[in-house]
């Protein structure tokens, strides 16, 4: 399975972006997919996650503003950023988690798309 991830870009203090993670190739199942951040010089974070039922949880500095969500039609999963703040500026990267036809579980990372907020 591979990603790619786009929608970042520059915007001011309080605004919005939409971040898209879209899969190809085959899978028998996605497990779960995930947005993870890193910001300069700071470990790699979860911001959020949804399984494959459609459960979600969120990292505590984006409770709220952030939503993550996932078109199963396009294979595509989205993370809505809302009243973004300074501090949520970092590479984004999306992650699935997903189960191939030997019922082995793997993980597969998109590229990473940056988000800058500008206060």
């Amino acid at each position: 399975v591979q990603l790619q991830a786009s929608g970042g870009g520059l915007v001011q203090a309080g605004g919005s972006l939409r971040l898209s993670c879209a899969a190809s190739g085959s899978a028998v199942s996605m497990n779960a997919m995930g947005w993870y951040r890193q910001a300069p010089g700071k470990q790699r974070e979860l911001v959020a996650v949804i399984t494959r039922r459609g459960v979600t949880n969120y990292a505590d500095s984006v409770k709220g503003r952030f939503t993550i969500f996932a078109d199963n039609t396009k294979n595509t999963g989205y993370l809505q950023m809302n009243s973004l703040k300074p501090e949520d500026t970092a590479v984004y990267y999306c992650n699935v988690i997903f189960v191939q036809y030997d019922s082995s579980e793997h993980s597969s990372w998109g590229q990473g798309t940056q988000v800058t907020v500008s206060s």
